[in-house]
């Protein structure tokens, strides 16, 4: 057999785990099996998988002998193709995991997911497949409840920033009509510039066509640190600004929610466009930092005044230098908020050739599960602020393709 994917010896010693490998799938509610890759036969199947789905060994054993397409089907075919693909040096299918949903004896749906892999012999021939089924029902449950919540804040909001667009439209209106003074007008304009914003975050994060892809796909609580900051760059180019890049020594992925941290480089980027004069450079760097790693934006702006610089990350504060540029002071705010939650910190210093420089420091090992988060910033600020992608297809379990 072609070695060209290395299998997971099932040797004395890896036998030796089995009772683990059970017992550790076991205490998480999950079920877990056992399948003679020769006999295609059961070697274990928990008997939990009564209670999860209302069949047991004996209903397994028969989808097995018999095949077809009965209620079992996803959980008992497709083993056969799956050894050939190995036999041909196929290693894609070494380790398998797939999501599907299963009807009970009673006309209950239920959706699992299952994981499995191939153990190999000492001479290298599949002898084993091992996996475990693991009930989603309460993963759909969380996710519907967060559609359901996500939609109802979306409505919520949605109906009283719809009624201040229609009336200040009315305003403007108005206002035209009889002639109102430029500052009248403009105010109207920012709270019309500032209604569409936030609608448009609305239909960003709590739209329901973003609500929807909840649970198509596992959601990624990896991110890596460079992709960030290439994406930034990016971003700072569209603009029309000219960026260095200095980025070395960092981790190839770390623990986090990916749009989240996103979005907190992104509200610091507008920060600094909004602040420094168009077409000034700006300089994107990265690297390895007391315990986890730093990610900085460097600006060759104004800089932010002294007296202003304890309070730039504040709910709502805007800068002595902010005058005249629209913004309501929520943008370094929300972006500190969202470092926060991560185990990080954001903060902002003043470089020796002037300008500013907002570096955000997240521990390169915690998860945001592990990590203790911190307060919410007292203080964040927004652009406003002057400152310095599981396989959802039908499987198989005891022969996953």
């Amino acid at each position: 057999m072609p070695r060209s994917a290395s299998v997971p010896p099932a040797g004395p010693a890896a036998l030796a785990t089995a009772d683990a490998f059970r017992t550790i799938a076991e205490l998480g509610g999950d079920v877990a099996f056992i399948l003679d890759c020769s006999t295609h036969t059961l070697a274990y199947l928990s008997p939990g998988l009564d209670d999860m789905l209302g069949y047991g060994r004996v209903d397994i054993e028969q989808q097995l002998a018999e095949g077809g397409d009965g209620p079992l089907a996803a959980l008992c075919g497709g083993l056969p193709a799956r050894l050939r693909r190995f036999a041909a040096g196929d290693g894609s299918r070494l380790r398998v995991t797939r999501a599907f949903e299963v009807r009970r004896p009673d006309g209950r749906i239920t959706p699992v997911e299952v994981i499995s892999t191939l153990l190999a012999d000492d001479a290298g021939q599949p002898r084993s497949l091992a996996g475990l089924v693991r009930d989603l029902s309460a993963r759909r449950a969380r996710e519907h409840e967060q559609k359901r919540f996500a939609s109802m804040l979306n409505h919520e909001f949605r109906t009283p920033l719809s009624t201040i667009d229609g009336a200040v439209q009315r305003l403007e209106a108005t206002a035209t009509a009889t002639g109102a003074d430029e500052p009248t007008r403009q105010r109207y304009r920012k709270i019309a510039v500032a209604t569409d914003r936030l609608i448009a975050m609305l239909d960003d994060y709590l739209s329901p066509e973003r609500m929807a892809e909840l649970g198509r796909q596992r959601q990624p609580n990896a991110v890596a640190p460079r992709l960030l900051l290439e994406e930034l760059v990016a971003q700072a180019r569209v603009a029309g600004r000219p960026v260095s890049f200095d980025a070395h020594d960092l981790p190839a992925a770390l623990r986090g929610e990916p749009a989240g941290l996103r979005l907190a480089l992104k509200l610091v980027l507008e920060n600094a466009l909004r602040h420094t004069p168009a077409g000034s450079p700006l300089h994107v760097g990265g690297r390895r930092s007391g315990g986890g790693i730093e990610l900085a934006l460097r600006d060759q702006g104004p800089g932010v005044a002294p007296d202003d610089q304890p309070h730039i990350f504040d709910k709502g504060y805007r800068g002595t230098n902010a005058a005249g540029t629209p913004g309501k002071g929520l943008g370094l705010y929300m972006a500190r908020s969202v470092v926060e939650v991560h185990g990080g910190s954001l903060g902002m210093v003043t470089p020796a050739g002037g300008g500013a420089e907002f570096r955000l420091w997240l521990p390169a090992q915690e998860s945001t599960a592990d990590a203790a988060p911190k307060h919410l910033a007292s203080g964040e600020t927004n652009s406003d602020n002057r400152a310095g992608n599981v396989d959802s297809h039908p499987t198989t379990m005891p022969g996953n393709t």
